[in-house]
Order: structure tokens, then sequence, then C-alpha cells
């Protein structure tokens, strides 16, 4: 392990988020007031500590960490992309990961903030007392509550970006490259402060209607490869192709997730292997039946192979029903 790694990818380690360099001068930020870093998530723990990144993974991460660029993770389902993000915010403690799913559909306004301007004007009508507070009716998304001032960079996941509309990525390059984003809804107000709802359900103060990332936010975009993306955008990422596990990684994996059924699964590794070479498969589908075809043989001879079979469907790319 290098020694200017922040994420180490080792189970179990202790956070070093506080050695984390000063960012180059062209990628300094100066949001504020800082805002401390929020509890650990928990719900992921399994998820994240069963992880096991090979050595270029950690690498990218640490690169993306330095220089404050967006990581674009690439690869075939199954091969990690997505736990890689809740991998590292745990080992670094850097609180839940920001979840922002993409769609045909999404775009960069869904990211940053929602407004609320029907339930505003019925509080209008009732006379409510603050109806005129725009932030009440203010909620901020995962990308816009990733660009707070918090003092350690939170972890954004955003998961398959490769379905996006064509201009979802350059829109995101003004704000990759600021730090900061205007609520139209604030600073359209004067006002000198307002409260809105972070996607933590916390009340944030914002100051004259725009956002300011202190420390920039690791953003790991996954990518299937369903589509090309701007030069430009990749120039701005770091990137990484995730390689699909062998037999050794395969049964590490199961080891990580299972160790009492690690060294009886060779049988089920091989034909997973073997299935994969007529189609598309994904790594929790071995799992899946690493577990299942064990529970079953507790209750009596089964045929482990057979079973497998029934539960890995080919995801694309396998035989015909009738060949």
């Amino acid at each position: 392990m290098a020694d200017w790694y922040i994420y180490t990818g080792v189970p179990g380690a202790a956070s070093q988020i506080k050695r984390l360099p000063d960012p180059p001068k062209w990628r300094n930020f100066q949001g504020g007031p800082l805002l401390e870093r929020p509890r650990r998530d928990q719900a992921n723990d399994h998820q994240a500590l069963s992880y096991r990144p090979d050595p270029p993974t950690v690498e990218q991460v640490n690169a993306a960490l330095y220089l404050r660029r967006p990581l674009l993770v690439t690869g075939r389902p199954g091969t990690g992309k997505s736990t890689l993000a809740y991998a590292v915010a745990r080992e670094l403690g850097l609180g839940p990961v920001l979840y922002w799913p993409i769609t045909s559909r999404a775009t960069l306004r869904d990211g940053l903030y929602q407004y609320d301007p029907l339930t505003r004007l019925a509080a209008a009508s009732r006379n409510e007392d603050d109806a005129d507070d725009a932030g009440r009716y203010i909620r901020l998304g995962p990308l816009g509550t990733a660009l707070l001032p918090y003092e350690y960079p939170r972890v954004l996941l955003i998961d398959e970006i490769d379905k996006s509309d064509i201009d979802l990525p350059n829109d995101l390059l003004t704000v990759f490259e600021k730090g900061e984003y205007e609520i139209t809804e604030l600073s359209r107000g004067g006002t000198a402060s307002s409260t809105v709802t972070s996607a933590d359900n916390e009340r944030i103060t914002i100051e004259a209607g725009t956002v300011r990332c202190r420390a920039f936010p690791l953003v790991i975009m996954t990518s299937n490869r369903e589509r090309e993306f701007p030069p430009a955008f990749l120039r701005r990422c770091i990137q990484l192709e995730l390689r699909e596990p062998d037999a050794d990684k395969l049964r590490e994996i199961i080891d990580a997730h299972m160790a009492e059924l690690a060294g009886q699964s060779d049988d089920l590794i091989q034909f997973f292997l073997n299935r994969k070479n007529q189609g598309q498969l994904a790594t929790d589908q071995l799992l899946h039946a690493v577990y299942l075809t064990s529970e079953a043989a507790k209750k009596g001879v089964v045929d482990r192979l057979a079973l497998a079979e029934r539960i890995m469907p080919f995801l694309s790319g396998g035989p015909s029903d009738d060949g």
C-alpha cells in the first residue's frame, strides 16, 4: 500500500481523511460557514466492509480525492461500481452516501434542489405566517447537499449516468468546475439568509441564495458503457475501468460475505465462470447461488449446479430459448 493513500481499501482500516492535503490552487473552494461531517451510516456496513478493491481502484479513488475531481467508474453490471462509493464513505467516515439514480428524464435541477410552489401558494391562501419564507419549501437534492460547505468531502453516487439525457453531463461541468450553484427562488427574494432542508433532512442556512462547497465532494459516477461522453466531460474526470473478477477474486468476495462457505464453493465458481462465457452475469448472482445451495443442502440431497443454473439467468447475451 502506497504511503500517500488516504483510502486504503483495507477492511477495518482507520480513517485517514485528516491526512488529505490542501487542494490544488485551481480546485480550492471557499464556501462557509463550515458544516461538520454527518454521523456514520451503518445501513450498508456489511456491503461496504465486504468490498475488496484491487490496487488500480484504490489508486484512482485516491487520485480523485487529491485532485478534487469526479471519478467515472465503468464496467459491466455486478463488478461493484456502486458498492465502491459505500466502501469509501465507510472507511473514511464521510457519513451517508448521497445517492442520485439517473434516468433519461433526470436534469441538473433534480440533483440540486426541488422547490414546491403549490404548497407555498396553499400556505399563503391560509395566511400562514411563514408563507413568505421560500426556504421552507425548498429541499436540496443529493448533488445540492454534497456541495454544502462540509469540513470533509461527502460521497455522492451518481448511478448509471450513461442513461441520462445527452445534455446532463455537460450541464454538470459548470457545477463541478465552480463548486457552487444558485437557488433562484432565494436569490430573487433578496433576503440575507434562508433555511432549507438537505437530502439528509437537516435544516441548513443558505446565505444570499448561493451554495458554495468547501471540501469538494467525492463524486462517483457509474456507467455501464451504454453511451459515449463528450471529451470535455471526460477530461475533467478521473476514469476507472473495473475488471470482471477471476476465480481467485470471486473466492475472496465469497470469503468476505460468507467466510464459512468460501472453501466449499469452487464448483459454483467454475460453473459461474463457464456460464459467463455464454452470456452476461453479475457477481451477486454467484453469491445468491452459494448461499441458496448451502441452505438447501442442509435439508437433504440437492443438485447444486442445477439449482445454481436456475437462479443465474443471463442478464443479456445468453443462448436463445431454442438454442
